[in-house]
């Protein structure tokens, strides 16, 4: 690994959303731009990248002590679980150490050689393959995310972020697939699948928003024939707006730029029980994780979620990792809000038991009563 300069993931949390696609078609980009790249296919159940690359007839071998990835060409190597099967109808069924297993020899025990990029195609969700992906790796680069624009696939790509945040795992960005549909005869822009979503969703999470690539025949005609669409269709207009929200990856600046506006935004986290402020930070329900505008002195967004296993000092990183720079707290020890200084998040404590909307329109308004430090241990 200490051979390999970036590592991406490309993750879902909901499948269909055309992931493997995206992954494969990076992977190509990347190689196209002169790179060297390895592609890892860790989907056990559902491995896509052998019919997506026209590599199923092909086999893995061995080299000393070390697994050989496929060459798909001199600047892309592969490696995928469906190497290993003796027909595309053989199912794997495994629990999760078998899983977690398989993936480390994908890690460690393939010879990948001096690459610039590895992209990882992960499975839907956010179970064992991407978890043991992530703690395998151990410094990647960050997470592309997929969605399409409808809500069903919104609300799941948001656990995705989650996910990502509990792990300390940068989000490089949201990319919005299969978003609207240009009719080839008439020209006209159909939202088949609706448009937006993902872009707003990005908005709310506050992390990068990295472009909309449409429904496009051609693209479904490359899948089934293991034909890269980003190498085959170059000059077609999907092609140049895949090529475009690729180029964000290769300009951390402007992901860097994007997190920095995220993070400038007046967020405030507020611990409840009950739907009222909690009057033992480390022990609440939920978290009110709340966007504000001081200027206008009102409330922009507000988003219930639930906080990881309670665990010393896993909070503050939690909330730093979502851009929260403040918390109201009805009780906060000392070196809990020490934590939470290191992270750059101010910590007003011995607020009263209101719900998130009462205690942010008060902080607005400069009428927060702060009282007594109820928990200071």
């Amino acid at each position: 690994m200490e051979d390999i300069r970036h590592k991406f993931l490309v993750l879902s949390g909901k499948g269909g959303v055309g992931k493997s696609s995206i992954a494969v078609n990076l992977a190509v980009w990347l190689s196209m731009q002169g790179k060297n790249v390895g592609l890892l296919d860790i989907d056990i159940h559902g491995p896509s990248i052998p019919k997506l690359l026209n590599l199923e007839d092909r086999g893995i071998q061995a080299e000393g002590d070390k697994i050989k990835p496929i060459l798909y060409s001199d600047t892309l190597r592969v490696m995928s679980i469906g190497f290993l099967l003796p027909d595309e109808t053989n199912a794997v069924i495994w629990r999760g150490p078998m899983k977690h297993n398989v993936i480390k020899q994908f890690v460690t025990d393939v010879s990948w050689g001096n690459l610039d990029y590895l992209v990882v195609d992960c499975p839907p969700g956010t179970g064992d393959e991407p978890l043991s992906i992530v703690q395998l790796l151990g410094n990647a680069d960050g997470a592309l995310i997929v969605t399409t624009p409808q809500q069903l696939s919104v609300i799941d790509v948001k656990k995705c972020i989650t996910f990502c945040r509990q792990l300390n795992l940068p989000v490089l960005g949201v990319l919005e697939n299969m978003s609207g549909f240009v009719c080839p005869k008439c020209g006209e822009n159909i939202d088949i699948l609706k448009s937006g979503g993902g872009e707003d969703m990005a908005m709310q999470m506050a992390v990068p928003f990295l472009g909309r690539i449409p429904i496009d025949p051609q693209i479904v005609q490359a899948c089934d024939a293991g034909r890269p669409f980003i190498s085959s269709n170059i000059q077609s207009p999907t092609a140049q707006a895949i090529e475009q929200t690729f180029r964000h990856l290769l300009q951390p600046e402007t992901i860097t730029q994007i997190n920095k506006e995220a993070r400038d935004k007046m967020r405030i986290a507020i611990p409840l029980t009950n739907g009222r402020l909690s009057a033992h930070f480390g022990h609440c329900e939920q978290f009110a994780i709340v966007d504000a505008d001081p200027d206008a002195k009102k409330l922009t967004h507000i988003e219930m979620l639930t906080p990881p296993a309670h665990e010393p000092g896993i909070l503050p990183k939690w909330l730093s990792g979502m851009h929260v720079n403040l918390t109201i707290a009805g009780g906060m020890g000392r070196r809990a809000q020490q934590l939470f200084k290191e992270n750059n998040i101010d910590v007003l404590v011995g607020a009263s038991e209101n719900t998130p909307e009462e205690l942010v329109a008060q902080y607005l308004s400069d009428e927060l009563q702060s009282g007594q430090n109820i928990c200071d241990h």
